[in-house]
């Protein structure tokens, strides 16, 4: 399957993409990844098909979008959506402990997880992040919020991709 990337402009696929993502994550989400102002700087990758699957900024990739519907948050994704929302809002605190090793792309274990946003659920898209809510690591959530907090052991989180060393 080869892809095709174009620029994203004034594109309906954007403000369609926009309505999945302040569903996902939030009202005001969509705007915050794909931002109206700066449609020229965001590409869109799509199938042959022409359904939408990745979507990046020039600080990486923001999001790709699942043929479930869902978005998985690359790791730009994940700091603008921290940037732009209080803590713990579609977070996931770990310990400096564990921080290297999610940093580098390990999975977050409930061990180690100090706080997270009370709503998350099994299967959400988060930011994992130290407690200076600097972004290490985006994934899924494998545990909800209480149980995240409660368990001495298990998954919480499913890295999908760390921010590698010394990066922020």
């Amino acid at each position: 399957m080869s892809d095709d990337s174009e620029e994203a402009g004034g594109d309906r696929t954007l403000a369609d993409l926009r309505t999945v993502a302040d569903y996902q994550f939030g009202a005001g989400a969509g705007e915050v990844l794909f931002p109206s102002d700066a449609e020229d700087e965001l590409t869109v990758t799509r199938s042959t098909s022409g359904r939408p699957r990745q979507i990046r900024a020039p600080e990486g990739r923001l999001v790709s979008y699942g043929t479930d519907g869902r978005f998985t948050l690359g790791h730009a994704g994940g700091v603008r959506l921290a940037a732009a929302s209080e803590p713990p809002e579609n977070r996931v605190v770990v310990g400096d402990e564990s921080e290297p090793f999610v940093r580098e792309g390990k999975n977050a274990f409930a061990k180690f997880v100090t706080d997270v946003d009370p709503d998350v659920r099994p299967g959400d898209e988060v930011a994992v992040v130290t407690p200076d809510d600097t972004v290490v690591a985006t994934g899924r959530a494998e545990l909800s919020a209480d149980a995240m907090l409660d368990f001495e052991t298990g998954m919480a989180v499913h890295v999908r991709e760390g921010a590698g060393p010394n990066e922020e």
